[in-house]
């Protein structure tokens, strides 16, 4: 018997994606298999009326990171954002929108063309649902046979203000095996780095990093210190641990020679062709 899956359609600009774009997301792909048809520079800059803070190659390479997200179409020149563009290859069953989104428009013309019209509903972005495709009943990631016999790569950060780097950061680490992230709790983020962090709560950081497709499993960590993640390292047993030319301390160091966890350091430099970013500018501070 052949399984058909529903297409499903977003389309926007996803200008500096946040939370609450990925929670829309996740909840649209509940519907089917779901498509982006992204707003080029020029699109969005006619819509909004502004430049979008983040190029459409940026925009892109973001888009087809999160996990939710089956594939992403950029969108050239103008358009009624009233009706669907017309994008080779792809035969919608739905359009998802937000309730600030919808319009009678919309709704008329999604009646006219044999649509399903799915408007997603404030109330259920509410919260970060684990992101985890694995059956939530099932035992942690990490106490799981590997994939292939790959190795565990342990990454422990802040991830406050979430954006492609981090993501190529991601991509990088994952290539060296099966990716667990150990997100810095609230109250260690703040005596590390000053009252005014973090901006967003552990639970939202921690669903940003975990909705990134290379990501095994997202954690917080319990510890204190530069090492606040040593209780979930003794957990998951890393074989590597890696970190960026910023997050590289002595103290990290000594602890991987001490337990023979293999310590990778990568430059932090770009997907090619994007530009450098660092959370710290993003933020204002």
């Amino acid at each position: 018997m052949t399984v058909t899956t529903d297409t499903v359609v977003v389309s926007g600009d996803f200008d500096d994606i946040r939370s609450q774009h990925a929670r829309f997301l996740q909840e649209a792909a509940r519907l089917g298999e779901l498509h982006v048809f992204l707003w080029d520079d020029e699109l969005s800059h006619s819509v909004t009326k502004k430049a979008p803070k983040f190029p459409e190659k940026e925009r892109l390479y973001y888009l087809r990171a999160i996990r939710f997200v089956y594939e992403v179409h950029l969108v050239h020149g103008l358009l009624d954002t009233d009706v669907l563009p017309k994008v080779p290859d792809v035969q919608p069953a739905a359009w998802a929108v937000t309730e600030s989104e919808h319009t009678p428009k919309k709704q008329t013309y999604c009646q006219a063309n044999n649509l399903r019209y799915e408007v997603i509903k404030q109330e259920q972005l509410r919260g970060f649902p684990d992101c985890d495709t694995d059956e939530p009943n099932n035992p942690p990631a990490f106490l799981r046979k590997q994939e292939g016999g790959r190795k565990k790569v342990l990454v422990t950060g802040c991830y406050d203000w979430f954006h492609s780097g981090h993501v190529r950061f991601f991509e990088e680490c994952s290539e060296l095996g099966e990716l667990y992230i150990i997100v810095g709790h609230d109250a260690n983020i703040k005596a590390l780095k000053g009252p005014e962090h973090p901006m967003f709560s552990e639970q939202e950081r921690r669903y940003m990093v975990q909705s990134v497709r290379y990501v095994k499993q997202a954690l917080i960590s319990t510890g204190n210190g530069w090492l606040d993640a040593e209780p979930e390292i003794e957990r998951i047993k890393p074989d590597i641990y890696a970190v960026n030319e910023d997050g590289d301390k002595p103290i990290k160091r000594q602890y991987c020679r001490e337990h023979g966890i293999e310590y990778v350091v990568l430059k932090r430099l770009p997907k090619p062709g994007l530009q450098l970013r660092e959370s710290t500018k993003l933020r204002g501070f």
